[in-house]
């Protein structure tokens, strides 16, 4: 695969045409090896397979219909704190992108002074404020987190995933073409 696509994302739609996920363009490629989705839209960037070069996938489609299950709440993980801030530390307001680096979690009560990881004790941090808050509590390093923590909402949590992905756009621009 070209390193110029290895983080690009392309938007995975059901059937049905509606938002399912989005994943690497690598996991695209399996998806359309195997047949499961037809590309909707490509995108600019070419890809060289050992048979042909194509332009990589933005959109795709699956051929049949997915069920999914619907969560009354999100879980937790890194990943998913991470969207709910912002991919920002809540520290110094750097955000992943700036540093070059990816943003560590942060217990804000330590987990090991039993801190537990849920949404209302962890938040997005920088490697180097996270090393220097290290096991102490807000209070201890006069480090307190920027945003709120709470649990997101299933809807909330979707609607900030769309906005940092850049989905709404892709999107707009994906229905324009029906109009």
């Amino acid at each position: 695969m070209n390193s110029l696509i290895d983080g690009q994302q392309v938007l995975v739609l059901n059937a049905d045409y509606t938002y399912l996920n989005t994943v690497s363009v690598k996991r695209a490629m399996t998806y359309l090896s195997k047949e499961r989705v037809i590309v909707e839209k490509y995108a600019d960037t070419l890809i060289r397979t050992f048979e042909k070069v194509m332009n990589a996938p933005l959109v795709v489609r699956f051929v049949y219909f997915i069920r999914r299950t619907y969560r009354k709440q999100v879980e937790w993980g890194k990943r998913n704190v991470l969207i709910r801030d912002g991919y920002v530390c809540q520290y110094c307001g750097i955000t992943q992108s700036d540093s070059g680096r990816k943003l560590t979690i942060d217990h804000v009560h330590p987990a090991s002074k039993g801190g537990k990881s849920t949404f209302e004790n962890t938040v997005a941090a920088c490697f180097k404020c996270n090393n220097r808050k290290e096991d102490k509590s807000c209070q201890e390093a006069n480090m307190y987190p920027k945003c709120k923590l709470v649990q997101p909402t299933v809807t909330e949590f979707l609607q900030k995933m769309n906005k940092l992905k850049g989905i709404d756009e892709i999107m707009a621009e994906f229905w324009k073409a029906f109009d």
